[in-house]
């Protein structure tokens, strides 16, 4: 009986001694990446109208569904720039630019694109999609996958204000 409690007893040491292991190893390497919680940016009535979309206190039942067609291109994704008449977007402390979304066929994308470079704010694969994100100094490219297909939200500032392109490939 006691030689079974000692084996028991060295399995339990053992096993601990692995979970811990592995909860460190993992948590020091993910430390830091896309799984960090993303940081709340405000988005004024004069960006939701730019879009094209209701503000959000309207009810769920008024608000418009976005029309994802398969045949819609690049410049049907992307959203007017154009603030809404006699409104202009105000930056605020947290927000040094504008914040925009990019829906596609994919998903969606959240830029914060200020005078001469762009934060990520989130990137959403939509059902049955996967998502990759590559970022340098210059440019910050969403690729959103689902079998052969391929959707690409690509910002990119190094020769003047971000730019943000959307491709379906």
């Amino acid at each position: 009986m006691r030689r079974g409690l000692v084996h028991v007893l060295a399995w339990l040491l053992a096993t601990g001694a692995a979970v811990t292991l592995s909860w460190w190893g993992v948590h020091t390497v993910m430390a830091g990446t896309a799984y960090d919680p993303p940081r709340a940016l405000p988005i004024t009535a004069a960006d939701a109208t730019a879009q094209g979309s209701k503000p959000l206190d309207t009810p769920p039942a008024t608000r418009p569904s976005p029309s994802k067609s398969p045949s819609s291109g690049p410049s049907a994704s992307t959203p007017s720039r154009t603030p809404a008449p006699g409104t202009s977007p105000s930056p605020t402390a947290t927000s040094p630019g504008r914040v925009k979304g990019y829906d596609t066929d994919g998903g969606r994308a959240v830029f914060d694109l200020g005078p001469a470079s762009a934060t990520l704010v989130s990137a959403t694969p939509g059902t049955g999609w996967s998502m990759q994100v590559w970022k340098t100094e210059t440019w910050i490219r969403v690729e959103f996958s689902r079998g052969a297909d391929r959707v690409s939200v690509f910002c990119t500032w190094h020769d003047g204000p971000p730019h943000v392109e959307v491709g379906t490939y």
